[in-house]
């Protein structure tokens, strides 16, 4: 790896600047298809440099710099392991599309350690004391494939109050499965501007969704291998057909044995079968005979269905 160069000094937007010139740690989980915040297409726009940086100076966004350094005193508090900042962005001299702007690094036992810091909300706690998250593992075995380190920690402060943090080491498969859609992703549809293919994520369903808003109206003839797609669209329709009645079946299995209980335990896990109210409103005869409280309250959404008939 290599010194890009140094962050001191560098004002957000020039460092969002060099950013552009690779792929960093947090792209890798947008690529991968695992980020449910920012789709690929956002991304390929973005080192396009045909929209503004999604990094801008958000709440969330500001705690987590905020918060950082009490992450990094936390951990060396439990630990006795000291951070080092590195503030600069290395470049992998092998792969130099690929870029790391680490939190810090640690000496131990004379080999450099990863240090990544994370803020997380109360609800990703549970996430959290299982594991690294998905789009933070993808992150930090992209960093030990830029540094070549063995091993990195990374701790989260959750909900404000938990602290957690993990070990986790160098993973070879994964790395390679990075570097190669890492790889593809920036000599095919970046340096060609060619568009990424779309993936299942729900950011880019929020995107396509949001970006084609309005519907012109018109009909277009779609081009051939759409049909490879609509007959892939069809086979997985059925899968989940099938898998929605499996599950089904194992459900009423469940409930069988159940029966007028509300609460089961086998082992570790726990079963629960309560009752819920639901409570739901006529809203023809609320239109009908109270139309100003209806007017009153209602609000209309518009959005496109996907139909493939």
């Amino acid at each position: 790896m290599k010194r890009l160069i140094s962050t001191v000094g560098l004002s957000r937007e020039e460092w969002l600047g060099w950013r552009r010139m690779g792929i960093g740690g947090s792209d890798v989980s947008v690529i991968a298809g695992v980020n449910p915040y920012r789709s690929i297409y956002e991304l390929w726009e973005d080192k396009l440099g045909l929209r503004n940086p999604e990094e801008s100076e958000n709440e969330y966004i500001h705690f987590g710099n905020v918060l950082e350094p009490v992450v990094k005193a936390e951990f060396t508090r439990r630990t006795g392991l000291k951070i080092r900042n590195k503030r600069v962005i290395l470049q992998s001299d092998q792969y130099p599309f690929m870029l790391a702007d680490l939190d810090g690094t640690i000496n131990e036992n004379g080999e450099m350690v990863i240090f990544e810091a994370k803020t997380a909300t109360e609800y990703k706690k549970d996430v959290w004391q299982k594991g690294v998250p998905e789009e933070y593992m993808y992150q930090i075995q992209h960093y030990m494939a830029v540094t070549e380190a063995k091993k990195t920690y990374i701790a989260a402060l959750v909900g404000g109050n938990s602290f957690i943090y993990h070990e986790v080491y160098r993973d070879e498969s994964m790395i390679q499965e990075i570097i190669k859609m890492e790889e593809r992703f920036w000599k095919e549809n970046v340096l060609k501007g060619i568009e990424p293919e779309a993936d299942g994520s729900k950011a880019t369903t929020d995107f396509l969704n949001q970006k084609y808003k309005k519907s012109s109206g018109k009909e277009i003839e779609l081009p051939k291998e759409t049909m490879e797609l609509i007959a892939s669209y069809d086979a997985f329709s059925e899968q989940i057909k099938r898998l929605q009645k499996q599950k089904e079946k194992v459900a009423n299995q469940i409930r069988s044995y159940m029966k007028d209980c509300e609460k089961g335990i086998i082992g570790d896990r726990r079963i629960t079968w309560s009752p819920v109210e639901t409570i739901s409103i006529d809203k023809k005869r609320l239109q009908a005979e109270q139309k100003d409280i209806y007017d009153k309250y209602t609000t209309i959404s518009s959005n496109r269905r996907l139909n493939v008939a």
